[in-house]
Order: structure tokens, then sequence, then C-alpha cells
């Protein structure tokens, strides 16, 4: 029998719940973050009715026309409560859409280079002087390559402290931490561990970068043991991604 979307949100919250606790982590120090990439909003908005505030998403196109949907279907239908939905950009970047980006994005997950860097701030600079921004400061998270595979995206350990302090140094960023994917068949224990040192090494000229976005589907316990704050899951919760149109 397929799964409901309140069955798969019930049960990775319960995943969650027992990964902290073999971990000896409070659950309520793992976000949970839902990757609504190709689902309509009208799931979006199933899972707000669940309680649901934390999106991710690939696309920035996606993503905004998605967060405005949202913002409509609230103006009608009082489906937020009062809560506001906040937004991620989890997918690589292409520099020429941080301006679009800082305009919707609560954070960023996928930052792993200068130009990204300084785009992302000009861009949150010129959207909250437009006015088509609220929240003062754009979070960011530094992708960390951890098999050098820039096709993946991600950037290398040396390069990630240079990052962190030029964006330290934007008035309109906040550091907020760490991300990363695994390699395809690579052992997430030894990925995470290793995003969890670099982590700690991060933290002693930047206390204030203090989260790891790590772990999906099908590796968010050995993310919790390795001190993520941020587990990013579709899959479970939603089901197969509908096919992209």
């Amino acid at each position: 029998m397929t799964k409901t979307i309140a069955q798969g949100y019930q049960d990775t919250q319960e995943r969650i719940r027992a990964a902290c606790e073999e971990a000896g982590r409070d659950p309520q120090d793992v976000s949970l973050m839902v990757v609504t990439k190709f689902h309509p909003v009208e799931t979006v908005a199933e899972l707000v009715r669940l309680g649901v505030r934390n999106f991710g998403e690939n696309r920035e196109q996606e993503a905004r026309q998605k967060a405005q949907q949202l913002l409509e279907l609230d103006a009608e239908e009082g489906v937020l409560q009062g809560k506001a939905a906040e937004w991620s950009m989890i997918g690589q970047l292409q520099s020429n859409k941080c301006n679009a980006v800082s305009r919707w994005a609560h954070s960023v997950h996928s930052v792993d280079s200068q130009k990204l860097v300084r785009r992302l701030g000009n861009g949150v600079r010129r959207a909250l002087d437009e006015g088509s921004r609220t929240d003062s400061k754009l979070g960011i998270f530094l992708q960390v390559s951890i098999d050098d595979d820039i096709a993946r995206g991600g950037t290398s350990e040396d390069e990630v402290f240079r990052l962190a302090d030029q964006t330290s140094d934007d008035p309109n960023l906040q550091l907020r931490g760490l991300m990363s994917v695994p390699p395809l068949d690579s052992d997430p224990d030894k990925c995470f561990g290793y995003l969890q040192q670099l982590s700690q090494q991060l933290q002693e000229n930047h206390p204030e970068a203090n989260e790891i976005s790590a772990g999906m589907t099908s590796d968010l316990e050995a993310a919790i043991r390795h001190g993520s704050t941020c587990v990013r899951v579709g899959t479970a919760i939603l089901g197969p991604r509908p096919q992209q149109h």
C-alpha cells in the first residue's frame, strides 16, 4: 500500500527521533527540511497543514513560483495560520540566478565559490533596497566537495575557510555552516565524519557557523550521528518525484 504524505512525514520524524536517541542528541537540535522538487503547490499545502514550514528546492524558477503560489493560497484559505514558510535553495546555483534567489530564499545550502558569495550579497542588498525582501540577512551554507568532483558542486577544504571569511565580512549574509552530499557508493559515516571535523575547525574562527546541512532519505541516520542539524528529505515523505515537465 502506498504511504500517505502524513504517514511518510510521521515515519521520517520517528527516524530522526530514533537516530538522535541513539546518538545521545536532542531531537529538537535537528530540523527537517522537506524537499519538494517537481511536486506541485498542492503538495506543499498538504505539508503546511501537517505543520511543515521548512522547504528545500533545487531550481530557482520553480521555487519562486511555488513560494508565490503558497502565499496566494494562504490569502484565500489561510493555510499558513500566521506562520510563514521558509524556502531554501539546495541545488547547484548559477551565478546569474543569485539576484533572483536573493529575493525569496531564507538560506542557500550550495555556496561553493567567491563569485556566488559576492553576487548573493549584492542581490540581498538590492532586494532590501527595492523592498522585495524582508529578511535582513541570507543564510549561507558552504558546500564541501568530498570527492573533488566539480560537476557535483562543492569546494575544497582549503577554499572553505576563505569563503567563510568572505561570507562573514558581508553585512547582508549570515554564515550558518557547512553542507555536503556524499558521493554515490561512498561510506556515509566516513563522509559525514569528515564534514563534522571540518565544521569543528571552521568554528574555531567562526563560532556562529555551527550548523551542518547533511543527510537525506537514505543516510539521515549517519548524518545525525555526525552532528547534522538539518536533514533534507523528499522521497521518504513524498514518494518518487513526479516527472519533470
